[in-house]
């Protein structure tokens, strides 16, 4: 579901920007590597389908909200520092949760020197990862860099081989990977051939 942002990142881009059109090659390399997240992700339990508003329906929201953020931040790093807006982004997104949490209920006790080892650690990493992509933002199409979100779930079931000790090495994980890799090269080969054909 949240690989979805990948879809609206590249659709939106078509509306906003007229540089950034949704041509045949971008929609077949979208949804190549749409197939290629839901294989990587496939299991007996799709066999019985089920959605929730309050569950898949979130989800989906969140990754259109999050693609529509991507085109605002894009055209504000037209004036702004891409830390200052990561920054900023960051602190009222952080003061929200935060004050939507406790409204709901939600409490934050027990703080360990692991737990906040580790609460240290995601807000650096995801500090990191939003200054990267808005910094790619600054300078690339933005259907271009989002369709880059089809890995996501490639390195996540990675990672949890790593850590985890989860089994990956299934030939529906390699067949996604291949399917991602292809529904990436499709997106960006226009851009591509452009660039090589205005350098000549």
């Amino acid at each position: 579901m949240n690989a979805t942002t990948a879809f609206f990142g590249v659709v939106l881009a078509h509306y906003v920007y007229k540089n950034d059109k949704l041509s045949p090659s971008k929609a077949i390399g979208c949804m190549i590597g749409f197939i290629g997240v839901v294989i990587v992700n496939f299991s007996t339990d799709l066999l019985n389908f089920s959605f929730r508003f309050t569950g898949e329906g979130f989800v989906i929201i969140a990754a259109f909200i999050f693609s529509a953020t991507g085109l605002y931040a894009k055209k504000l790093t037209k004036t702004l520092d891409v830390v200052l807006i990561t920054s900023y982004g960051l602190l009222i997104g952080g003061i929200a949760l935060t004050l939507l949490g406790m409204i709901f209920g939600g409490k934050a006790t027990h703080f360990t020197w692991e737990s906040s080892s580790l609460l240290l650690y995601l807000a650096l990493s995801s500090s990191a990862s939003f200054y990267l992509w808005n910094w790619l933002l600054k300078y690339n199409k933005v259907g271009r860099v989002s369709v880059y979100n089809f890995l996501v779930p490639v390195f996540g079931a990675s990672l949890s081989s790593i850590f985890l000790g989860e089994t990956i090495l299934e030939i529906k994980n390699l067949i996604a990977l291949v399917l991602v890799s292809l529904g990436i090269w499709l997106v960006n080969r226009e851009a591509t051939a452009r660039y090589r054909w205005a350098n000549r």
